[in-house]
C-alpha cells in the first residue's frame, strides 16, 4: 500500500465533530463529552488520520498510572471499514509508539477488546501485545460484554 496517502492531523475544536462521527460509526461504545474534552487536550496523544485528505480513522490514547506503573492506554484505535488494511492503523499504531519510545518512561502500552473482535486481536498481537487478562462484563449494553486486555511490555 502506499504510505503517502496517509496522514495524521492534530484534533481541534474545529474537526471534533468529525472524530465524535467517526467513533459512533466504528464502535459499538458510545464516549461521553469527558471524553472529547479530554481528547483536546490530549496532544500527540490523540490523532486524526486521513487517507487521500479524508478522514477515515483515528487513535486517542491517555497516560494512565495506577498500580505505580505508567501506561500509555489505547482509549480508541479505529478505522472505517472500506479503509481497513491499507496500513491506516498501523500508522497510527507506530505513531503512538514513537511517542512512548521517545518518552523513555512507559512501562507497557494496554487497551481493551471485545473479546469476539478477531480482527482487532490479531492486528494488537502481530505488535508484540499478548492477552493479559479477561474483564466479565467490562462493556454495558453491549453483547459480548467481556473484554480481553492486552498489553505490551515496554524496555526501560
Amino acid at each position: 500500500y502506499d504510505r503517502s496517502s496517509i496522514e495524521l492531523g492534530d484534533v481541534t475544536p474545529h474537526n471534533i465533530k468529525q472524530l465524535k462521527k467517526l467513533n459512533t460509526v466504528v464502535f459499538p461504545v458510545s464516549y461521553n463529552d469527558k471524553f472529547y474534552v479530554d481528547v483536546l487536550e490530549a496532544g500527540e496523544l490523540a490523532k486524526l488520520a486521513y487517507y487521500n485528505d479524508i478522514v477515515v480513522g483515528a487513535v486517542c490514547c491517555r497516560i494512565d498510572t495506577t498500580d505505580n506503573q505508567r501506561r500509555l492506554y489505547i482509549m480508541t484505535l479505529g478505522c472505517l471499514s472500506p479503509y481497513r488494511r491499507l496500513g491506516i492503523g498501523t500508522v497510527m499504531f507506530e505513531h503512538i509508539l514513537n511517542y512512548a519510545e521517545k518518552d523513555g518512561n512507559f512501562d507497557s502500552i494496554f487497551l481493551h477488546v471485545q473479546i469476539n473482535n478477531d480482527g482487532a486481536i490479531e492486528f494488537y498481537k502481530k505488535f508484540g501485545f499478548e492477552i493479559v487478562d479477561t474483564k466479565k462484563q467490562y462493556y454495558k449494553r453491549i453483547e459480548p460484554a467481556d473484554a480481553h486486555v492486552l498489553q505490551k511490555a515496554l524496555r526501560r
